[in-house]
């Protein structure tokens, strides 16, 4: 019986208590700040951002493991934020969801820190970033939204983005260069760095449906279950290939460390920018993510991007902006002079 309502929470919302937000309100009241949802979103932009640096730069840890030191992160400093709220841990009516949504995120992450590893910087961020455009698709298949020609067009694209930006073999002959601009003699083109991000999108893209259904949760409750279900998953992925082992040399050793606490910062001002800003100028907030990426990956890694990735990231942003504005003109009254401004992109 519980799991039927669990499931039927896709379409019909959650039935989970209310929170109280007053802590929340006390913050916009001390900040008096009408911009102040973005601003945590560009800086939840800038630490997730430096985690994808982190990851990138430790070569000598492997990714699957690095996974499992962020969701260490993100598991530890929420604990004490759920006890406090006293919040349920595992709440009835929610769990097989909660299950699903942990899941997806983990395997998410651990795609697209794979692909960090093995594709530039600004490139994987691109993709991976993508995700927004893809969530109508699963929306149409387990929420029932219809899928538009607008979504047609962004879908579109953002794929021809991607191919710009991976350059397959299959598309781009043999004698193209390799995404990172680096000669590559000898050694076969390695597709499994863009395989791996763009599978992290469609992961990603599924953990944007689930979290609809946990909308009326409490952050620390999602956070905890998020953390402790992903650092068993993730200790059973790094323990199964021979990735477990603790960094040798002390630099690793805190960048690991930092590499959790960038993680849980960028999570929490994400979920406070949610909170406090309507999420349509929070996704245009967080395009700044790519903006970083490609600086980071000129200043530490000396990867200048070519022609085919600039063009190709301009139209996955493209996408991404235009389908933010068209979620945040639908919550505008019909009436609103700035909806009919934005009536070509609604297509009313």
């Amino acid at each position: 019986m519980t799991e039927n309502l669990e499931l039927h929470q896709f379409q019909e919302g959650t039935h989970a208590a209310e929170v109280s937000n007053r802590w929340l309100e006390r913050l916009k009241t001390r900040v008096n700040c009408p911009y102040l949802g973005i601003i945590l979103a560009t800086l939840s932009s800038l630490f997730f951002s430096l985690c994808s640096v982190i990851v990138k730069g430790l070569v000598d840890v492997n990714p699957m493991e690095l996974a499992a030191f962020r969701f260490v992160g993100v598991l530890l400093p929420t604990i004490p934020i759920l006890i406090y709220t006293r919040q349920p841990v595992f709440p009835e009516g929610t769990r097989v969801i909660l299950l699903m949504r942990c899941f997806m995120g983990t395997t998410g992450l651990m795609l697209s820190f794979y692909a960090f590893r093995h594709m530039p910087l600004a490139d994987a961020s691109v993709i991976i970033f993508s995700t927004p455009v893809f969530v109508a698709i699963f929306a149409r298949a387990f929420l029932k939204e219809p899928c538009t020609m607008f979504n047609v067009i962004t879908i579109n694209i953002t794929l021809v983005g991607v191919v710009l930006i991976t350059r397959p073999p299959f598309v781009f002959g043999d004698t193209s260069p390799p995404p990172d601009g680096t000669q590559l003699t000898g050694r076969p083109y390695d597709i499994w760095g863009p395989v791996a991000a763009f599978s992290s999108t469609l992961f990603g893209a599924n953990v944007y449906i689930l979290l609809r259904a946990l909308k009326n949760l409490h952050f620390s409750v999602i956070m905890t279950n998020f953390g402790a279900t992903a650092l068993v998953y993730t200790l059973i992925v790094s323990a199964s290939i021979g990735a477990v082992c603790w960094p040798s040399c002390g630099r690793d050793r805190w960048l690991v460390v930092v590499l959790g606490v960038f993680s849980f910062l960028g999570q929490i001002l994400l979920t406070l920018s949610l909170q406090i800003e309507q999420a349509g100028p929070v996704a245009i907030a967080r395009c700044v993510d790519i903006v970083f990426a490609f600086i980071w990956q000129m200043i530490f890694f000396g990867e200048t991007p070519n022609g085919y990735s600039m063009f190709g990231a301009l139209m996955v942003i493209s996408s991404v902006i235009l389908t933010a504005l068209k979620k945040w003109a639908m919550t505008l009254p019909r009436e609103s002079s700035l909806r009919k401004r934005l009536r070509l992109i609604l297509m009313e």
